[in-house]
């Protein structure tokens, strides 16, 4: 089974545009799915400015979550040293998770790693 984990803007885009195809990763029946409070928390802020009309849509799709926080003093691996401090409770938070794939369309900070494995983890495009 895949343990997807969802990054902010993926949960954001999923939330905001009913019309996308990103929903359909709640309807895998192979996968489990993760985020982190953190990641929930932006992009609840985020929707709150420029769709509060999808809050709802958001908060439905959130209950279906498993949740996991970055551990306290946890050290980001070396393939990831870069990676601006704002990313760093995501990266944490995906390694804790043990997710098997990153989902991200953060191609400024996350590119880099782009097709890459870090920890057990694949990094990819939700596409």
């Amino acid at each position: 089974m895949d343990r997807l984990f969802l990054d902010a803007n993926v949960l954001f885009s999923a939330a905001c545009n009913p019309a996308s195809p990103l929903p359909v990763l709640w309807q895998l029946k192979d996968a489990r799915l993760f985020s982190s409070s953190y990641a929930v928390h932006e992009a609840r802020r985020n929707l709150m400015v420029l769709r509060p009309d999808r809050l709802a849509a958001f908060e439905t799709l959130i209950e279906k979550l498993c949740l996991v926080d970055s551990p306290p003093g946890a050290a980001l691996p070396p393939e990831a040293a870069g990676l601006p401090a704002k990313d760093v409770p995501i990266l944490l938070a995906v390694i804790e998770a043990r997710a098997s794939h990153l989902l991200t369309v953060d191609k400024k900070h996350f590119g880099a790693l782009y097709g890459q494995t870090v920890e057990q983890t694949q990094v990819l495009t939700p596409g």
